[in-house]
């Protein structure tokens, strides 16, 4: 199952707007996504699910995904991170 790390650097972490946005891009796609911080463990497609995360700026976590677009998937979400959720400077 292919799996990607990413660290969060967004001020406000993986909360509220980052985490819709991040939520919203999981569902564009078929495969089962998943992500985990420390033992904490959600369904991408869920936003109650990926705020139980409590993922904050500078946590790792890691994005697994299972399915037939799994790879385009797990790409979309790193380059969601990469350009920090949308946030300005």
């Amino acid at each position: 199952m292919p799996e990607i790390q990413l660290e969060i650097t967004n001020e406000v972490g993986l909360h509220a707007r980052p985490a819709a946005l991040f939520v919203q891009t999981a569902n564009k796609f078929k495969c089962e996504i998943m992500v985990r911080n420390g033992e904490t463990i959600a369904n991408a497609k869920s936003i109650l699910d990926v705020l139980t995360l409590g993922a904050g700026k500078g946590a790792v976590i890691t994005v697994t995904a299972e399915g037939e677009d799994a790879e385009q998937a797990l790409a979309a979400l790193q380059q969601l991170n990469a350009r920090n959720f949308e946030e300005l400077a």
